[in-house]
């Protein structure tokens, strides 16, 4: 989880420093005999020097192109275009927008509306296109698209596209090329733990067998912002939970308490709970795949996540699962966080990562509602992440050769009453799955 691993990280709102390298590609571009052109990426980014999990690759810059059609046609093809193969998924939203003018198209009388959403993954050709119905257009006239944002994943070149009915100019071209599918999730490595009730152990600073409630550097994250004291019931007895079995799953209960703790020089009024796997050796993997089955929060000020550290000192870390709950946008059941954070020695050089709506981006929501799986698979190329099966994001990995464990938690973020929804993330499942 962003930020978490050292006590004196930045904040998530901190600008971080990019050390920049430049990676050597080639793009191919092939006309066919419609018009149409495909812009194919040359790079795997096996020659790029990830300076030992410090480094990563420049992200590619996504651009609008204007476009054109002809009068009477019944769509218009507008250009979405990379500027580099990207090391990671990029995402962006776009929308249609009236014209202006003498010559304005109007949607719903000149062209349909359009809410789309674009993705562009690993290896796939430079050049998509956006379809665009068009009712009936008469010469000149025009209207835009738009991003809704600064794409996810990437940098924002145009942002705005113009769009002109013209019987003079050469129609716009629909772009081809093979764009690769989402994955689906499949366990393929060796079943190496599994969370069960029956020989689930943990104490405050964990062991070879068993879970920790507490950080790698404590019970506090104050310079991340953090309102919430990591407990443990055999440190701060009386207090609720924070980790019981429920009869859904394991609980991890945040809370404002009832009774402030006095800990650090420090008074403490909401209780933050965590599992840490950083001694527990079965929890512990350098690739293969780690699968969560959970229902999430929905409490304002809450900060749930499953992420994973490198065994070797933080960071590397990976974000399988982020929830921004302190965040006025972040919407529980709509949206998830994935993220690689890169550094040495409790220092981040760099991240890289997505918020992805993902009801709109992939048809999946109510995270907070019931119970949804959260997977990364990390292999020595990629690190994919997927959600209830399905490919949400994809990464180059920066990290070859780096071992990883396990931490799952929910934060706490906020002054306020902290009472609205639930504050609890309940895991029915947690499998891990080891890979040579």
């Amino acid at each position: 989880m962003t930020n978490r691993s050292t006590s004196n990280m930045e904040s998530t709102e901190t600008t971080t420093i990019s050390q920049s390298t430049t990676t050597a590609f080639s793009t191919q571009t092939t006309s066919t005999a419609s018009g149409s052109t495909t812009a194919t990426a040359v790079s795997d980014f096996s020659d790029f020097d990830f300076a030992n999990g410090t480094r990563l690759p420049e992200k590619a810059t996504l651009s609008l192109g204007n476009a054109t059609f002809r009068p009477g046609s019944n769509v218009a093809y507008v250009p979405v275009t990379l500027d580099r193969p990207t090391p990671n998924t990029v995402i962006a939203r776009i929308i249609t927008v009236n014209g202006s003018g003498t010559y304005r198209a109007i949607s719903g009388y000149n062209y349909q509306t359009v809410d789309a959403v674009v993705i562009f993954r690993p290896d796939d050709p430079l050049v998509q296109t956006v379809a665009v119905p068009i009712i009936g257009a008469t010469e000149g006239q025009q209207f835009q698209l738009k991003l809704r944002e600064v794409p996810w994943g990437g940098l924002q070149g145009q942002s705005t596209a113009t769009v002109t009915a013209s019987s003079t100019a050469q129609a716009t071209a629909k772009a081809t090329g093979t764009f690769r599918e989402p994955r689906s999730f499949a366990a393929t490595g060796t079943l190496q733990f599994e969370l069960l009730k029956a020989t689930h152990k943990r104490s405050p600073d964990g062991g070879w067998d068993r879970w920790a409630t507490s950080l790698a550097n404590g019970r506090t994250q104050p310079g991340n912002g953090e309102t919430g004291l990591y407990l443990d019931s055999s440190i701060f007895p009386g207090i609720e939970g924070p980790v019981y079995w429920g009869s859904s799953g394991l609980v991890l209960h945040s809370q404002k308490l009832k009774t402030p703790i006095s800990y650090g020089g420090q008074t403490w009024y909401y209780g933050s709970t965590v599992l840490d796997g950083r001694n527990f050796l079965a929890s512990q993997i350098g690739y293969g795949q780690y699968e969560w089955v959970a229902r999430m929060p929905n409490r304002r000020g809450s900060w749930p996540a499953f992420w994973l550290v490198s065994t070797s000192g933080w960071p590397p870390e990976i974000d399988v699962y982020e929830g921004f709950g302190y965040q006025s946008y972040w919407d529980f059941d709509r949206h998830v966080a994935h993220t690689v954070h890169v550094g040495a020695n409790s220092t981040r050089y760099d991240q890289r990562g997505v918020t992805i709506q993902t009801q709109q981006a992939y048809g999946l929501s109510g995270y907070s509602q019931d119970f949804h799986r959260f997977a990364v698979d990390i292999q020595r190329d990629y690190i994919t992440w997927f959600v209830d099966g399905v490919e949400t994001y994809q990464s180059v990995n920066p990290f070859r050769g780096f071992r990883f464990y396990p931490i799952m938690d929910v934060a706490v973020k906020t002054n306020s009453a902290y009472d609205d929804g639930s504050g609890d993330m309940i895991i029915r499942s947690f499998k891990i799955y080891s890979a040579p």
